[in-house]
């Protein structure tokens, strides 16, 4: 059985301003590394004492991060690092996706005009990005910093579209599933090999909000998600 670990070294004192998200992201930057098993105890402790906080933020951390799946906890024993998503969990989120996202597109798509350019905005920041993985590490490895940018990069893109939908619930939905995709993140430590084929799909979803078309949208959209189901098939397989 794994043992309480630590993993961030020496670390210097964070400043209070925006504590509680700069510890979540360095826990998550822990969680999305390769020093750390599933099954690992985390030990609530040992991490502040690290980050010279208070137990406070590491914990607050550590239940957003129950949120996403990252972690999981048992009653009396505290929180531990969860395995990544089975294959039968992995197909179920995709569906989720294809419902949620599909239909939040078509609601956007009444607002193409405004829309346009905040998703262009936002391609270019996923293009920008995505060029920069390709030289980042030659031996193929990534910083967890970059890869977190990345999938930021890359989750902003979808998150814009919830937005121009203007509807409180559906951005709430997409939360939750944005959080969940975070346990796919934990296959991509080797590198992210499918940045052009996304933004390639984001492209001609841009083109299709342009043409005024909601079903040319969401179909866009959908074959988006159908097309990172597969490449994550193949990831898992691999």
């Amino acid at each position: 059985m794994s043992e309480p670990m630590s993993p961030f070294g020496t670390s210097a004192g964070l400043e209070r301003k925006g504590l509680r998200d700069r510890v979540y992201d360095l826990v998550l930057d822990m969680l999305m590394g390769s020093r750390v098993e599933p099954g690992t105890r985390l030990s609530i402790d040992a991490i502040a004492r690290d980050l010279r906080v208070s137990p406070t933020p590491v914990r607050e951390a550590l239940v957003q991060l129950e949120r996403t799946g990252l972690v999981t906890r048992e009653p009396l024993k505290g929180y531990r690092v969860a395995p990544p998503l089975a294959h039968d969990q992995l197909e179920a989120l995709f569906d989720a996706r294809i419902v949620l996202e599909g239909g939040a597109t078509a609601l956007a798509a009444r607002s193409s005009a405004s829309l346009v350019p905040q998703l262009e905005a936002a391609l270019d920041e996923h293009r920008a990005i995505a060029s920069t993985l390709r030289t980042a590490t030659p031996e193929g490895r990534l910083r967890v910093e970059l890869l977190r940018e990345y999938f930021a990069a890359d989750w902003n893109f979808h998150h814009v579209i919830f937005a121009a939908t203007e509807n409180p619930f559906l951005l709430d939905m997409s939360e939750a599933i944005s959080t969940r995709v975070h346990r796919m993140r934990q296959t991509a430590l080797s590198g992210i090999t499918d940045a052009d084929d996304a933004v390639h799909e984001h492209t001609t979803i841009v083109e299709a909000f342009a043409s005024g078309d909601a079903e040319l949208a969401s179909a866009a959209m959908c074959q988006h998600i159908e097309k990172v189901r597969e490449r994550s098939r193949f990831d898992a397989e691999h």
